[in-house]
């Protein structure tokens, strides 16, 4: 069969599909690229918003009319959150959640040879137990995103998450020391750890986030270890001060804020206050030279007032984010804050995305100025045009280098000259 695999959503579910291409290579399959014909068609789909829901929609009809013989599994956690509402997509002939995601495989071959229509989205499992997966290669990339956690008990009351993927699970540390070991003598010098609730990895065994930053980091082929997206009140003084200590470790903290204003994060269930977020947020700064600090931020949330958005939007500036991501509150039914009686109209949540979007922007712009004149490694990700290669720091710096000829995967010492539209631009290319 050839099978194309569409994904939509996190560095979870790019993980996912890799792992599901893999799997059906492994089997005989040939992978195709989504534009192409294919016997097999998998969305991969995410469920964050009902604007994601509708995309994965959108898609499984669109590879229906593609190749109207094809096989169409809808994946993930869209189906797994409203089943009902994914057994209603006809296109689809294949329905699957995240529970047992690996049996995409084997349901594709069965219905490809029977035309019969499966709908097999099963409960999550309490307790939860991560479903064992493994991958090489991460196609197309420089650095490897490797899943090891999975779930979610927070509750936000915007967030239909825990729905669609269930409690907290984590894959014990040999097994990602295996897992990344493989990857490494593979070429992939930078790992990127992910998972749904990165931060309370390991609950389940006893152990912490940071065990497996030292675990992956003694691998001797692996050059860099970063980390996905963060709750901030999870982060303690013991574990920066242990990250600190490893030369591998890259300073970057995505640390999801969503609201600068504490009326709001209460209402949104967060576990924090603006303090104790400046309070962690001074902590990585104080224990990493150059650290950078990036979030996300959702603006115009049930009930957020003009006085709210403005608090929200004075803190946001106060932090300095190297990269802020904005988007406004959607409307999500199942979760908590759709029952909310305040929603705030799209014309103001699309005016205050634009004015913290810009705002941010300009912080951001200054901070790449500061970095002018520094001399800093760079790990070759792209060629681009005119003989330049792009690039990031450890502290997530992006960065043009000119006259460079280093191939993809490569390290090079360069120094920053100048800053250009969204990067900075720099000379050197020196092979490291």
């Amino acid at each position: 069969m050839r099978v194309a695999v569409y994904t939509l959503g996190c560095k979870v579910n790019q993980y996912e599909s890799q792992f599901l291409c893999e799997r059906f290579s492994e089997r005989g399959h040939q992978i195709v690229a989504h534009t192409e014909p294919a016997d097999v068609y998998i969305v991969n789909s995410c469920t964050v918003t009902a604007t994601s829901d509708s995309k994965s929609k959108k898609m499984a009809g669109h590879f229906r009319k593609q190749n109207p013989d094809a096989v169409v599994a809808l994946i993930g956690c869209f189906p797994q959150a409203f089943p009902q509402k994914a057994y209603d997509v006809k296109a689809a002939d294949i329905l699957l959640g995240n529970a047992e995601k690996g049996r995409v495989v084997e349901l594709c071959e069965k219905c490809f040879a029977d035309k019969i229509r499966c709908e097999a989205v099963c409960e999550q499992s309490l307790p939860a137990e991560i479903e064992p997966m493994r991958i090489s290669r991460f196609e197309e990339r420089t650095r490897a995103f490797v899943k090891i956690q999975d779930g979610c008990n927070r509750f936000c009351s915007y967030c239909i998450i825990p729905k669609a993927r269930g409690r907290i699970c984590s894959k014990p540390i040999d097994d990602i020391v295996e897992e990344i070991t493989t990857l490494s003598k593979n070429g992939y010098s930078e790992i990127v750890l992910v998972g749904i609730d990165l931060s309370s990895y390991g609950k389940q065994f006893g152990k912490t986030l940071t065990d497996a930053v030292e675990a992956v980091a003694d691998i001797d082929d692996v050059k860099r270890v970063r980390l996905g997206s963060l709750e901030p009140e999870i982060i303690s003084d013991e574990d920066l001060k242990r990250l600190s200590k490893i030369e591998k470790f890259c300073p970057q903290f995505h640390l999801s804020l969503q609201s600068g204003c504490d009326k709001t994060l209460k209402r949104m269930n967060r576990h924090y206050n603006c303090d104790e977020y400046k309070e962690i947020v001074n902590k990585i700064r104080a224990a990493f030279e150059n650290a950078s600090i990036t979030t996300d931020v959702m603006v115009g949330f049930a009930g957020e007032s003009d006085e709210d958005f403005k608090a929200s939007l004075e803190f946001v500036k106060s932090i300095e984010f190297l990269k802020v991501h904005v988007f406004p509150y959607s409307i999500r039914k199942g979760t908590r804050a759709a029952e909310f009686s305040d929603h705030i109209d799209g014309e103001t949540k699309k005016k205050r995305a634009h004015i913290m979007l810009s705002e941010t922007e300009k912080i951001r712009q200054k901070i790449l100025e500061n970095q002018i004149g520094k001399t800093v490694d760079v790990l070759v990700e792209s060629r681009v045009k005119n003989n330049c290669a792009f690039g990031y720091t450890k502290d997530y710096l992006p960065v043009f280098v000119e006259n460079c000829s280093l191939p993809v995967g490569s390290f090079c010492t360069v120094k920053i000259e100048n800053v250009k539209d969204d990067g900075c631009i720099a000379t050197g290319g020196i092979n490291k």
